[in-house]
């Protein structure tokens, strides 16, 4: 999977966030919609559709989406 692909699974767990919101740099913590739902969401599409797991220190330990990504990609 490459970043723009994450992002699109990224933003896909998120209702009213407009798509457009969602690049390599957006902190995802500063969105509106982000919540710690959203975080377990984020947290089994991950576990489904990558097959790696993550875990809440990982959010606290990035920032960006590409930072997490590149989390989830060193793992």
């Amino acid at each position: 999977m490459n970043l723009n692909e994450f992002i699109e699974l990224f933003s896909s767990q998120f209702d009213k966030t407009p798509s457009d919101q969602f690049k390599p740099n957006t902190v995802y913590k500063d969105l509106d919609e982000w919540d710690s739902l959203t975080s377990l969401s984020i947290i089994a599409v991950v576990d489904e559709e990558l097959e790696k797991r993550i875990v809440g220190a990982d959010f606290r330990n990035s920032n960006t989406i590409e930072e997490l990504f590149e989390l989830i990609q060193s793992k």
